[in-house]
């Protein structure tokens, strides 16, 4: 990013404030362009950020798009571990602006995977479903469906965890059987009506998962746990029941 676009970013990143701002880098006709973005995540002023995909769709149409920005609010530009795994799954170089310090911070993709245990949560990039999807690539060389989730889904009356194992390539459990390692176990916490929470069964009445607002841990299932399953579903790619 040249000295002009970082002194847009910057000037963008202050009228934002006290939310976080976002932004891309974008060669137009040979020239680099600061294009600024829309953050639409519902708690952008608590370190994260969604960028419009409406905005990011535009930024692609008018050239080719080369760095991404955004900005911390009263923190060091240090990346956090979902900066570092966003990276990745953008290939792009990223820029981070501190404010009000208005000190900066560039990184790029270097092969970067967040820990099991011990990752930060952060809805959509770190949180109980990308646990699963993470232990399933690194362990069994399988990439599982995506599961698209709004955060707080539970409470806009949508139901993505409850109605996408099958599409995910998982059948049900019966009661009947022995949990195995890679198991899903679905389990419907607080005041919802539908799952809202999964944990990876990992063996010796251990479950792995991610709670929100807690680090990724390994538990013992039982207890809480147990009371709180609505189901288990296990992994059978082609051969799951449709």
């Amino acid at each position: 990013m040249n000295e002009e676009n970082r002194a847009l970013a910057l000037e963008h990143a202050k009228s934002e404030l006290p939310r976080e701002a976002c932004g891309l880098v974008v060669i137009v006709k040979g020239r680099e362009r600061y294009w600024p973005c829309r953050n639409i995540a519902p708690n952008s002023e608590d370190d994260v950020f969604a960028m419009d995909p409406t905005d990011y769709a535009a930024a692609e149409q008018a050239g080719e798009i080369v760095e991404l920005f955004h900005s911390h609010i009263n923190i060091p530009p240090t990346p956090s571990q979902a900066d570092l795994v966003s990276c990745e799954a953008t290939g792009l170089k990223w820029v981070i602006a501190s404010l009000p310090t208005e000190t900066w911070h560039e990184f790029e993709p270097s092969g970067y995977e967040a820990p099991l245990v011990g990752r930060k949560h952060c809805w959509g990039t770190l949180d109980c479903w990308t646990i699963v999807y993470d232990w399933y690539r690194r362990e069994r060389g399988v990439t599982l469906m995506n599961v698209p989730r709004a955060k707080d889904f539970w409470r806009r009356g949508e139901d993505p965890l409850g109605k996408n194992w099958r599409a995910a390539g998982f059948r049900s459990v019966g009661e009947d059987e022995e949990l195995e390692v890679g198991d899903v176990i679905l389990m419907q916490t607080g005041d919802s009506m539908v799952p809202n929470h999964v944990a990876l069964y990992i063996g010796d009445d251990q479950i792995l998962h991610h709670a929100e607002g807690r680090l990724s841990s390994r538990d013992v299932y039982g207890g809480w746990y147990k009371k709180h399953t609505v189901k288990v579903v296990r992994y059978e790619g082609d051969q799951a029941e449709r």
